[in-house]
């Protein structure tokens, strides 16, 4: 579903097996998905990307083809930072010391920690459709808390979402990707088909809500631990026109308060991005990154 030329491999991080498709040619740039799928999600964007740059597209630990490990009474094998180790850790495998990055959602919050545990390794990052967890969390209303109402389900204890999830997971994923697109988005059905194949199972529903006990919890100590931090390299942030972050945040006045050098827009779009606004994606991450050319 990727374009031909793609190589797959497993890359063993000292803590996950990550799966990583890569391909094209030029200077380095990581491609973070977010929930609840895979690294089939750059699938609309690379096209226009591979003349460009070398993409590497890896599944996050928790999610695709890569390892989905027990979550830890303290959630921190599924932190930010966990994940981001991961990411370094990849890139190093792939002979990349320094590199370009974009995430949209879950890998824009893995990007985020990165570039404040790893500055030196991030020539340039771009994050899209997310305000900083942090920001997010400590201004919970009611409208944040129903809009974003699976912050507060995936968290909760005792395998309760894993159960419910589980009930009927191709559903539950189907309903995510439609409730929070833009009125009608279309998504390829093969790739959705192959992210409920990866998700829809316990090891893939437990990893997920993992993901979001981690957020509410050690990603917070975290983020808590380093407010002080600044992103420091160039910052692109981009969101949907449609969905709840433009709706919620003057998002550029946030990102201001956590990073140096900060620029953005809409995209006319809903929370999936790279899927409902491919050619705007493609355009916006060319002209961006094009200084690591």
């Amino acid at each position: 579903m990727f374009e031909p030329g793609f190589t797959h491999r497993q890359i063993e991080t000292s803590n996950a097996r990550i799966h990583v498709a890569q391909g094209g040619s030029g200077p380095p740039l990581l491609l973070l998905h977010g929930y609840p799928q895979t690294h089939l999600m750059w699938h609309r964007v690379v096209p226009a990307l591979l003349s460009s740059f070398t993409l590497v597209c890896p599944d996050l630990r928790g999610y695709g083809d890569s390892s989905k490990p027990a979550g830890q009474a303290n959630h921190a094998n599924y932190s930010k930072r966990a994940m981001a180790q991961d990411m370094v850790e990849v890139m190093s495998a792939l002979g990349f010391e320094r590199f370009a990055m974009a995430g949209h959602d879950r890998g824009a919050r893995v990007g985020h920690r990165l570039a404040l545990d790893h500055p030196e390794r991030l020539t340039r990052l771009c994050v899209m459709d997310i305000a900083p967890t942090l920001h997010m969390f400590d201004q919970t209303d009611q409208a944040f808390a129903t809009g974003y109402y699976h912050w507060f389900f995936l968290i909760q204890p005792d395998g309760l979402p894993e159960r419910l999830i589980g009930n009927d997971a191709a559903y539950y994923l189907r309903e995510k990707l439609r409730r929070w697109a833009a009125p009608g988005a279309h998504f390829d059905p093969a790739v959705v088909e192959d992210y409920i194949r990866c998700f829809a199972t316990a090891e893939g529903i437990h990893a997920s809500c993992e993901d979001y006990r981690a957020a509410a919890t050690i990603d917070l100590e975290h983020d808590r631990a380093s407010r002080d931090q600044r992103v420091r390299c160039p910052l692109l942030v981009l969101w949907g026109d449609t969905g709840f972050v433009n709706r919620s945040y003057d998002v550029l006045s946030v990102w201001r308060n956590y990073a140096n050098d900060v620029v953005g827009h809409t995209v006319s779009s809903g929370h999936f991005l790279p899927e409902e606004a491919p050619d705007d994606v493609a355009d916006a991450l060319i002209d961006f990154f094009k200084e690591t050319r």
